[in-house]
């Protein structure tokens, strides 16, 4: 069997933690029915921690994260793949604790693959990763409520982020009137230009006056961050406002009361991009290559081989991250 490189993480005795860049063979690849080539990952924040030994993100090591993947079916025991079919893998285990997209080649179950849709390509597939995924998942979800550009402002936080930035990237595509949060000086020019109309810092949607509810300003929002900030725009919704919540960058922890649910009827859905049902996410990546495909996203993505993955972990583990990084294998 081929041997191929992989970015590998090792536990030293010490208890730190090492990455290195190694060849191995598709013979150490877990059982599954479609082995791929991988030519596309794409680098975030859950990476990142696998990449550092986070055992809440990967249990055992040695390992190799990349939890996107883009490739070429090699082998297939599936009557639903064919080789030489273009596929994207995103989520479930992969990356996690099944070798993941920072290696050349992946053994995965049928059911994790997803055919590329037509309109894509697989480096763009990778530019949109878990992130444009999850950001669709979340707009998908405020459009099925009935949320309309004519509705009003939709505010997205941590905007320079992965999810934050394809989310303002696809919700002005959409028509909408885009609200992008940033704690970065540099993020304001850099979310107007992505097609927010607004941008406004942290520390205005971080209320700490301790009141229960605020004056409502907008109908929707994709939150990536939780903590106060999520509780500062619950009571800033509209009535009938509606909020899509996947991350907890500032906190797993929501200091709210029940009054914008009972007063002003606001909604909120958990988004998982992991697990979600496979037809949605089918869904969501057709929308992604056709009539939600924002133009420029070139422009937000620095591409980097395996030798430059080390500095961008560095660097989104500091919160330095704007835009995405692709991994060309």
């Amino acid at each position: 069997m081929p041997t191929f490189q992989a970015f590998y993480v090792s536990e030293n005795e010490d208890k730190t933690f090492s990455r290195q860049i190694i060849e191995r063979s598709t013979d150490d690849l877990p059982a599954g029915e479609v082995l791929i080539r991988v030519k596309y990952s794409s680098l975030n924040y859950k990476d990142a921690l696998s990449s550092s030994g986070n055992r809440g993100v990967t249990r055992n090591y040695p390992h190799t994260p990349g939890i996107d993947a883009a490739g070429i079916v090699e082998e297939s025991n599936s009557d639903e793949l064919s080789v030489g079919e273009q596929v994207i893998v995103t989520g479930f285990d992969l990356g996690m604790n099944t070798a993941g997209g920072f290696g050349q080649y992946i053994r995965v179950p049928a059911k994790w693959v997803v055919k590329l849709p037509r309109g894509l390509r697989l480096k763009e597939s990778m530019i949109f990763g878990t992130a444009g995924l999850t950001a669709a998942l979340c707009i998908d979800k405020l459009l099925q409520t009935g949320l309309t550009p004519d509705k009003g402002k939709v505010i997205v936080t941590g905007a320079t982020g992965g999810v934050g930035t394809m989310a303002v990237m696809i919700l002005a595509k959409l028509g909408f009137a885009v609200v992008g949060v940033t704690g970065k000086p540099e993020g304001e020019a850099f979310l107007l230009n992505l097609g927010a109309k607004e941008v406004v810092s942290r520390e205005a949607v971080n209320d700490q006056s301790g009141k229960p509810m605020l004056k409502g300003i907008y109908a929707g929002c994709v939150d990536t961050v939780g903590g106060n900030i999520l509780a500062t725009i619950l009571k800033s919704m509209q009535y009938n406002g509606v909020v899509s919540l996947c991350g907890l960058v500032q906190s797993p922890e929501l200091p709210t009361t029940v009054f914008p649910f009972i007063l002003r009827g606001v909604s909120m859905f958990g988004i998982d991009s992991s697990e979600c049902d496979i037809e949605w996410r089918k869904k969501m990546w057709k929308n992604l290559a056709k009539k939600w495909k924002p133009e420029g996203i070139q422009s937000i993505t620095r591409t980097v081989g395996l030798k430059g993955l080390d500095k961008e972990i560095r660097k989104i583990l500091k919160g330095g991250q704007m835009g995405r990084v692709v991994v060309r294998l």
